[in-house]
């Protein structure tokens, strides 16, 4: 299990506080300082289910400076947003969990953390 996580953020410190109280085994991924790389961002979008836009904080700067609005919401689009992701990685939605039976989720409420928690965790916390 990997969390994606943004240490100032209040939603993130909620779901290592979640994850570390139910003794889960997981490695963080500061992803600021770590950015996913466009492939990565690819592999967790098919685990999560969703598409590039749908993980995308559209009201940060970045995205209004980037226009980001009036992209394409469609395959044929798809590639620049991920691209756009992995170059501005503040942009990502957060926190991002991986979970061990392959799945992820938006950890952003402690229902979604604890559907993580489900899927399968071991013991303790691991930095990474």
């Amino acid at each position: 299990m990997e969390i994606w996580i943004n240490p100032a953020c209040s939603k993130c410190r909620s779901a290592v506080e979640l994850l570390d109280g139910a003794g889960a085994q997981y490695t963080v991924r500061r992803y600021l300082e770590e950015p996913p790389s466009a492939a990565e961002l690819r592999a967790v979008l098919g685990r999560l289910g969703l598409e590039p836009w749908d993980i995308t904080r559209t009201q940060e700067a970045e995205a209004k400076e980037l226009g980001l609005g009036a992209w394409e919401r469609s395959d044929a689009g798809r590639e620049r947003w991920i691209e756009a992701l992995a170059a501005h990685p503040r942009l990502i939605q957060r926190p991002i969990i991986t979970a061990d039976d392959g799945s992820a989720v938006v950890g952003r409420s402690g229902d979604a953390v604890r559907d993580a928690l489900a899927r399968g965790a071991g013991d303790g916390p691991a930095e990474g």
